[in-house]
């Protein structure tokens, strides 16, 4: 009865300004610095076309395999930021970041990935007690292992359910 009351506290992770480094923080790479511009990551979910052509251009290109293999981690958290607030800012449940690791303590509902990041955050919504996280699919994507063919395709079946 005592556990009962002890429910664990789930942590706040807000990836937002992560989320905006997609084009804050862009490399010189002539590419980068004419697509991933405010105008075009809006945050929109058009605006995921743009991060499936620099997520292809990082698993296909020899600068993006060494980029990759040198700052994997950065990647998966900045991407899978962006492509979360994008899933964020266009569904109706209370979904809001948080630290993976209280949502596994707090709800008996939801299991833990089999595989994740250090740092992953996810989505969540206690309303409905869901998960959505964007940070896995990317780190699987950038793993060569998409669950969707696209992030866009992702993105567009989260907003949808």
């Amino acid at each position: 009865m005592i556990q009962f009351f002890k429910k664990s506290k789930l942590i706040k992770d807000d990836l937002k300004g992560r989320a905006s480094l997609m084009f804050k923080d862009v490399s010189e790479d002539p590419w980068d610095q004419e697509n991933l511009t405010i105008r075009n990551l809006d945050f929109s979910v058009e605006s995921i076309r743009y991060i499936d052509v620099y997520v292809n251009r990082l698993l296909t290109t020899q600068t993006g395999q060494e980029l990759l293999s040198n700052h994997y981690e950065h990647f998966v958290v900045r991407i899978g930021a962006y492509v979360g607030e994008v899933i964020k800012q266009r569904i109706t449940e209370d979904f809001q970041w948080y630290e993976a690791d209280s949502i596994y303590l707090h709800s008996p509902k939801v299991e833990k990935p089999p595989i994740g990041i250090d740092t992953e955050t996810i989505l969540y919504s206690k309303e409905n007690d869901e998960v959505i996280s964007p940070l896995q699919e990317v780190a699987h994507t950038l793993k060569g292992k998409p669950t969707y063919p696209t992030l866009l395709q992702y993105v567009e079946d989260k907003v949808k359910r």
